[in-house]
């Protein structure tokens, strides 16, 4: 938890004013035993009611006063807190925008959201905690026994006995429950996988009604998250009785040894009412002191997955000394130069083995082969969405990983396979890649992209609310969007990865016709598995299980590529001229 210390420094103002004013109020808590001597040995043993008013009024005031520092420190704690938790989801945020896709692969979408929302959820509850009591409590309990031993100090050896037995009650309880809840925060990773999988995937499943099973595997992990809880539960719910049975056991032995003290003189009834009370604010301190433990021992494991994301260094970056982009109008767009990739370092089969060609600026090149061929592997190392295990991606004649990344990224426009629109007006949506661009250059993009006629027809235009993920429009009109979104960047480069999918052929057709004639200069990619999305490319890849197969027109692929030859005929009129 000190790695994350930085975050509150901002506040430190508040970390220290807190603690300070929860300070003197634990002071005068352990005053109001001294004033209950004074108000029982002389007040009521005198029967003197104007002086029992003094002492009842001073313990007023000194309730009063206790109450306005403990409010300054709440309030104090209050803003450390959130400050210092939205300070850590902003950092985690950040940190999770600037990872690579292989490094989001890796910690997986279910595990960050719980770690940005529950984690710093218990952080935050550390750090109120840690301003409002981490001060107050032992000072409590040392302090009360302190004040314990001036009173009479052979009496307060109860004290000395009772708190090493609370501190072995503390760290036998503590170090089985710490294990428990670092299980609970990755068994709440597994819950909020199963949430979004089965909000995400509600058609899915409700179409091939496994609405059961699905219940049954949540149920199971909701289960087995409560059967954790339900054990730390059990541990840590010991801590309360434990303790207050020691300390009333202490406080037994002080009424017990102090009678015979009280017969002879040598104690007043007021001095053991002090006793007892400061007996009673100790048994509290260390209870406070239990649960302390039980919230930092939860919050130690929540920053243990924090630092861990905070620690991540993004393994795609951009150079120090980037150069503008592009390098070389003049070199290829795109150069594939040996290139072999894989997910992970340690794989021993590559997904993409000993890929090599090179297109030209403007030149449209279809990309196709079977399911798991490596297509949208291939495209993706173009932007740099991740990096070649082995030789090199070229843009414009200089490597991809000489350029800065957001220069890349606002050149080569990637739509994806699946179609994600953010919701809030259609136009917002649009301008994304570009937030200044004219209304006449959004009806263009929108125009190319075969997108016009059903836009015109949405109540309210360009101003046209999306729900949430684009719920309220279809698969093909969200398809549509995130190609005008794309090319209203303006880029170099454009992949439309298998996004034309849920087109029909007479729309695709008249978006590859569009992007022929209206965006020439551009370096088009289409990635598909229809033959008749890519036939009238310039030049068409075939790709096999991670290989370069083919390499050509359509014509030539035909008479020379028995992959391809296979495609084609697999597919309705894959072999003929339409």
């Amino acid at each position: 938890m000190w790695k994350l210390l930085p975050f509150l420094k901002p506040y430190r103002k508040q970390a220290i004013v807190g603690p300070l004013f929860k300070f003197l109020e634990a002071v005068l808590e352990l005053t109001v035993p001294l004033v209950m001597i004074r108000l029982v040995d002389r007040g009521v043993a005198e029967r003197d009611m104007p002086y029992i008013w003094r002492m009842a009024g001073l313990l007023v005031l000194i309730a009063a006063v206790s109450w306005g520092f403990a409010l300054i420190c709440q309030y104090s704690a209050s803003i450390a807190s959130q400050g210092t938790g939205t300070l850590l989801r902003n950092a985690l945020y950040k940190k999770v925008s600037g990872m690579s896709h292989a490094q989001l692969d890796k910690l997986g979408t279910h595990s960050l959201i719980t770690r940005i929302t529950n984690d710093v959820n218990q952080l935050q509850t550390a750090v109120a905690m840690l301003i409002r009591l981490v001060v107050r409590a032992p000072f409590l309990a040392v302090g009360a026994v302190f004040m314990a031993m001036t009173i009479d100090l052979r009496l307060s050896l109860v004290f000395v006995v009772v708190m090493p037995l609370i501190a072995l009650i503390l760290y036998l309880i503590m170090s089985r429950s710490v294990p428990y809840f670092r299980a609970i925060q990755k068994k709440l990773d597994r819950i909020s996988l199963y949430t979004r999988e089965s909000l995400s995937g509600v058609r899915v499943i409700r179409a091939f009604a496994r609405q059961k099973e699905e219940e049954e595997k949540f149920y199971a992990a909701g289960d087995d998250l409560a059967e954790t809880s339900v054990r730390v539960g059990k541990l840590s719910a010991l801590l309360s009785p434990l303790t207050s049975l020691v300390m009333n056991g202490g406080i037994a032995v002080i009424l017990f040894c102090s009678g015979s003290q009280v017969n002879i003189g040598r104690l007043t009834q007021g001095e053991i009412i002090a006793f007892v009370n400061y007996m009673t604010q100790v048994m509290l301190a260390l209870v406070v002191v239990a649960n302390l433990v039980v919230i930092f021992t939860r919050a130690s494991a929540s920053a243990a997955r924090v630092n861990e994301v905070l620690a991540i260094e993004p393994d795609i970056t951009s150079p120090k000394d980037p150069i503008p982009f592009p390098a070389d109008r003049s070199k290829p767009a795109v150069e594939f130069a040996g290139v072999s990739f894989s997910y992970h370092a340690d794989a021993e089969s590559l997904v993409l083995q000993d890929i090599s060609f090179s297109v030209s600026a403007g030149e449209t090149i279809g990309v196709i082969g079977g399911t798991g061929s490596g297509k949208s592997t291939l495209v993706q190392l173009i932007p740099r969405y991740y990096d070649a295990t082995e030789g090199e991606v070229r843009l414009f004649g200089a490597d991809s990983r000489r350029y800065d990344l957001k220069a890349l990224h606002r050149k080569i426009a990637v739509v994806p396979q699946y179609a994600s629109v953010l919701s809030g007006r259609l136009r917002d949506t649009l301008s994304m890649a570009a937030p200044d661009a004219s209304e006449e250059r959004l009806w263009h993009a929108l125009s190319v992209a075969q997108a016009t006629e059903f836009v015109e027809k949405l109540p309210n235009g360009l101003d046209t609310l999306i729900d949430q993920g684009g719920k309220n429009l279809s698969g093909g009109q969200k398809q549509r969007l995130t190609i005008a979104r794309a090319l209203v960047g303006d880029p170099d480069i454009l992949i439309l990865d298998d996004s034309a999918s849920a087109l029909d052929y007479a729309t695709d057709a008249a978006l590859r016709h569009a992007l022929r004639t209206e965006l020439s200069d551009i370096t088009v990619f289409i990635v598909s598995q229809r033959v008749s999305a890519i036939r009238h490319a310039d030049r068409i890849l075939v790709l096999d299980d991670g290989k370069s197969v083919g390499l050509g027109t359509h014509a030539d692929l035909l008479a020379d590529c028995p992959v391809y030859r296979e495609i084609c005929a697999s597919q309705p009129g894959g072999g003929g001229r339409r």
